[in-house]
């Protein structure tokens, strides 16, 4: 009887935002407008160092990457967050609930080393100028590029690779609007605690080992910026890496607060909301941040914007 129950469970209900009908279709144009604009905006800063050529150096080549990773962390979980804003009955199935944590995670977490790498080219670029084109050569970008991709999948593998094994009974109610790891354990009849630990231990050693790498980047640049004398030069040298920064801090100032924090202190909604900044509106503003901050970007996006026009109009003319 027990097997039966256990293999009786194919799909979960994924209870997203509201239950509200009013508010699931005002949810549904929000977050569409929001996923469109994060795929036009990652994908024009693509599209824009890959045809200028005065941008093909180390930074931007990790910038082209940042924005290929944000827009597949952005298509893990929004089209069928968009799908069940639709939809009468709001199910995954177990197979579909475990592929999207598994790809969550993976680009999750070699975002937040892609973060460390480009930090690392920062820290290059300021500390070290001189030998920065050596250091920072195109095998070291591409190794550095490969290891974040490896990393994420490393952390996605010893994290999923456990739930395969897990059994579900019941209940089927997922209270989130993506299929979270912690979620999928609290519906498991099977014991969780390999997961839980794995999950802790994963967590601290790829999280904390990103991070480090970042801080003690950043506290390289930190002192050396303040030995410039000039408020000129510092201005200067700190507008290199500014828009990096930013980005950095906005995207783990929120995946710390969801995962330092206790969920049983946490209200369901504040974890939802968290888990949107972290894992959308951050994906949204990245491309934003560096056109604005990053004169070189915004120069090269006016440029093409400016040939598209000019070509379009030309083949409108007869």
């Amino acid at each position: 009887m027990e097997s039966e129950n256990q293999t009786a469970v194919t799909k979960f209900i994924l209870l997203g935002l509201s239950s509200d009908p009013h508010l699931q279709i005002f949810f549904f144009v929000v977050f569409l407008i929001i996923y469109v604009f994060t795929l036009v905006g990652n994908m024009l800063i693509m599209l824009v160092i890959r045809v200028d050529s005065h941008l093909h150096t180390p930074m931007y080549f990790f910038l082209s990457n940042l924005s290929f990773l944000d827009i597949c962390f952005s298509t893990v979980t929004v089209p069928k967050m968009l799908e069940n804003f639709l939809a009468k009955w709001k199910t995954i199935s177990v197979g579909g609930c475990i592929a999207q944590l598994f790809f969550f995670l993976f680009s999750g977490c070699a975002e937040v080393f892609m973060l460390s790498a480009m930090a690392y080219d920062r820290f290059t670029a300021i500390c070290h100028p001189l030998n920065y084109l050596v250091t920072m050569k195109k095998q070291v970008c591409i190794l550095l590029v490969g290891g974040a991709w490896t990393m994420g999948f490393l952390y996605s593998l010893v994290n999923t690779l456990p739930v395969i094994n897990l059994h579900f009974c019941g209940p089927t109610e997922i209270n989130h609007f993506s299929c979270k790891l912690p979620a999928l354990l609290l519906l498991s009849c099977t014991e969780t605690s390999t997961n839980k630990m794995v999950l802790l231990s994963s967590a601290v050693f790829f999280g904390l080992s990103s991070f480090l790498l970042t801080l003690v980047s950043y506290i390289h640049i930190i002192f050396t910026i303040l030995k410039i004398r000039s408020m000129e030069g510092r201005h200067k040298m700190f507008s290199t890496c500014s828009s990096h920064l930013i980005v950095v801090v906005l995207f783990y100032l929120a995946a710390f607060f969801r995962y330092l924090k206790p969920t049983s202190k946490m209200s369901s909604d504040l974890e939802r909301l968290i888990s949107i900044q972290y894992s959308i509106l951050t994906l949204m503003l990245n491309p934003i941040i560096y056109t604005l901050k990053n004169k070189e970007v915004k120069t090269a996006a006016w440029k093409l914007l400016g040939k598209v026009s000019t070509f379009s109009d030309n083949v409108k003319t007869p």
